[in-house]
């Protein structure tokens, strides 16, 4: 099964505001451990990156890059998309259907928004997926910390079955250490 990796939405204006999400250098750090791991076994990196007009995201806007210490390489892919959802007039899925992809590792940035909705519409096209449930992370809310809505997420998701896929959370150590 070919697989590969999607980031979503580590970008400068996500991330470097304080207060930062929930374990942002820590996330991170887990992101280009499971990036480096992907290009050393010929998996596919895509970074996605979100773009909304007249804002800090604004396309290629300083907002819009991905964070500094976010390792990319030449090779990597990239995606553009305007609603939390990465298939939705973008172009992921003809990216992933080129490289006959059928197993996803999702990372990234919001837990509740983008990384839920993308998760969800992968499962629902077909695509397994692997949720990186230390390598994701969100911004506190009022009703629940960004602990808590990653851990809530790492939970519910892999508990729907009625995609017809499998969807796990598995760890960064899980993967790479194997």
């Amino acid at each position: 099964m070919s697989t590969a990796v999607l980031v979503i939405d580590v970008q400068h204006a996500l991330f470097s505001p304080k207060p930062k999400p929930f374990e942002a250098e820590k996330v991170i750090s887990r992101i280009n451990s499971i990036t480096s791991w992907a290009r050393a076994k010929d998996y596919p990196v895509i970074f996605i990156q979100h773009e909304q007009a007249n804002s800090p995201l604004e396309f290629k806007a300083t907002g819009w890059q991905l964070q500094g210490n976010l390792m990319s390489q030449p090779d990597d892919l990239y995606v553009r998309k305007t609603t939390p959802d990465s298939f939705l007039n973008t172009t992921l899925n003809s990216v992933l259907s080129d490289f006959q992809i059928k197993h996803l590792m999702v990372c990234g940035y919001a837990t509740e928004f983008c990384i839920d909705t993308t998760t969800r519409s992968a499962a629902g096209l077909g695509y397994s997926v692997d949720l990186i449930a230390d390598a994701h992370t969100t911004h506190d809310k009022k009703h629940a910390n960004g602990e808590q809505i990653r851990q809530h997420h790492n939970c519910t998701l892999p508990a729907i079955s009625s995609f017809g896929v499998k969807i796990a959370a598995r760890s960064t150590s899980d993967i790479v250490d194997c």
